[in-house]
This record gives structure tokens, C-alpha cells and sequence, in this order.
């Protein structure tokens, strides 16, 4: 299932150079650029407090936007730097680089666990300790994955689940060449504790 593409919205930015962009600021935006793609490069401008709740949200650098700005084409886009002030950690500006559908680009991708109640180690009452709730993927831009999926059925207490076991979306790879884990299925406490105690004479 692909992944849905979140809209951003911009201004167009008029005057180029630092007068601009602190007029810009002033008004309560934060001044960026649009560039790449064989394109030249649009000034835009973002309302301050909605570029501060997007960045708030998380994972920024690593999500594909489509990006809406009034009187131009709707464009695909990665943030590949966001400017803060050094003293209140504000953003200043925001530089985006189009994208096109083909593009090769590395994103974190959501891990959805199914099947629990398939697992004979959970019904024992062992507990799914999940070390990655994402997973950093290399994947095409025009085919995003909303999540990938790790099979539960079968998983016992010790049981470790790698990257190499799952199934990965058509076209997508790790960016970690390493065998990582993703999760295990660690014994219930008090199991732990009983194995645990030395044998007595």
C-alpha cells in the first residue's frame, strides 16, 4: 500500500537577497527556495507558526511533501535543510528540492506487526519487544510504502526478527548494509527470573 503524499503549502517570495528575507521574517514567515530538477529556483515564503507545527511532527528531512504554491504547479519535494536561529532554535529557512517520481530517495517507513495471536511465545504470555518502530528504507518516490509488515505466525520466546527477514515493498532496500534487528520475543519476567536462579544442591 502506498504511502499517501502530505500536502504543504506555500507563498511565492517577491525580492531575492537577506533585505527580503528579513522582511520576510518580520511578517511572520520564514523565507525559503524551491531548486533542482533542471527548474530554476522559486523564492517562497511559509507562515511561521505552520512550518513550526510540521517541524514539531517529526521526521521532516524524511518526508516527501507535495508542495502547493498559488500560481504554480504542485511539485513533489524533500526538505534538505531547515536553518535555525543559533540563540532560540527557531527556524530561519527552509530549502526544498523537487523530486521527481522516479527519484531514489531515503525515508523512514512505519513497521506494522501482525499475527499475534499466532505466535506460541506471546501466548505463553511472552512479550514483543520492538527495537525499531521504523525502519530507514532507500525507495522510489513515486512508490512510497506506507508501512512494511512483520509476520508474528510462528515466533517463539527468544526468537529475534533481522531486516533479512522481511519481505520488503518491490524496489525498496535498507540504507544499514548490517543485518539489524527489528524486534524480539522476550521470555515473560517471571519465566525469566526462574531460569535465572542458580541450580541448588
Amino acid at each position: 500500500m502506498a504511502r499517501e503524499i502530505i500536502d504543504l503549502t506555500a507563498e511565492v517570495r517577491t525580492g531575492t537577497g537577506k533585505g527580503a528575507a528579513r522582511q520576510a521574517r518580520r511578517d511572520g514567515y520564514v523565507p525559503g527556495i524551491i531548486y533542482g530538477d533542471g527548474t530554476e529556483p522559486v523564492a517562497i515564503k511559509m507562515k511561521f507558526n505552520y512550518l513550526l507545527t510540521k517541524l514539531r511532527q517529526g521526521r521532516f528531512l524524511q518526508t516527501l511533501f507535495n508542495l502547493k504554491v498559488e500560481g504554480q504547479p504542485d511539485v513533489h519535494v524533500v526538505c534538505r535543510g531547515v536553518q535555525r536561529d543559533v540563540v532560540k532554535d527557531m527556524p530561519t529557512h527552509v530549502d526544498f528540492m523537487r523530486i521527481h517520481d522516479d527519484s531514489r530517495i531515503e525515508l523512514f517507513i512505519h513497521v506494522e506487526f501482525v499475527n499475534h495471536e499466532a505466535s506460541p511465545g506471546l501466548k505463553r504470555g511472552g512479550t514483543l519487544t520492538v527495537v525499531r518502530h521504523e525502519v530507514e528504507l532507500e525507495v522510489t518516490a513515486g512508490d512510497i510504502p506506507d508501512h512494511i509488515t512483520v509476520d508474528l505466525t510462528g515466533k517463539k520466546i527468544g526468537d529475534v526478527i533481522h531486516i533479512d527477514d522481511i519481505e520488503l515493498p518491490a524496489g525498496a532496500k535498507p540504507t544499514i548494509a548490517r543485518n539489524f534487528v527489528i524486534a524480539n520475543v522476550a521470555a515473560p519476567a517471571g519465566l525469566a527470573a526462574v531460569e535465572d536462579e542458580p541450580a541448588t544442591a
